[in-house]
């Protein structure tokens, strides 16, 4: 495990979510989460937000250790990593956040705005970590 590499993949993740569901895509988000208007976060929404793309990070980077070992995939690079983060956010995110809309009743729509977002923030943790 590399912390560099942790960081800077929990880093990327961070400034993509905020992008997408701030200036790029937040008017979306709220039109379809039903929200009137986006209340200011507070720094202990933010500060958890970031721990959790910290655990995120560092889990996917004892993944990665474990799956490009000589023994198993060999070498890593960003290509295997966004590969193999693509397939580890197809098996447990995409799956985890169905039960939102299977039982909690979350709008089909905005479970597969949210299920993009994760797509891409995957997908740049996964080309940093296996470019480390």
């Amino acid at each position: 495990m590399n912390l560099m590499a942790i960081l800077a993949a929990a880093t990327a993740a961070f400034v993509i979510a905020f992008l997408w569901n701030g200036p790029v895509f937040g008017k979306v988000a709220l039109r379809l989460s039903g929200a009137q208007a986006s209340p200011k976060p507070l720094l202990s929404q933010i500060v958890l937000n970031y721990l959790v793309f910290l655990v995120t990070a560092a889990v996917m980077s004892m993944v990665f250790w474990i799956a490009f070992s000589p023994l198993s995939m060999g070498n890593g690079s960003w290509f295997r990593g966004v590969v193999l983060a693509l397939w580890l956010w197809l098996g447990f995110n995409v799956t985890a956040t169905s039960i939102d809309v299977i039982w909690h009743g979350k709008p089909w729509k905005l479970w597969l705005f949210e299920c993009a977002a994760s797509c891409v923030v995957f997908a740049v943790m996964g080309a940093v970590l296996g470019s480390f």
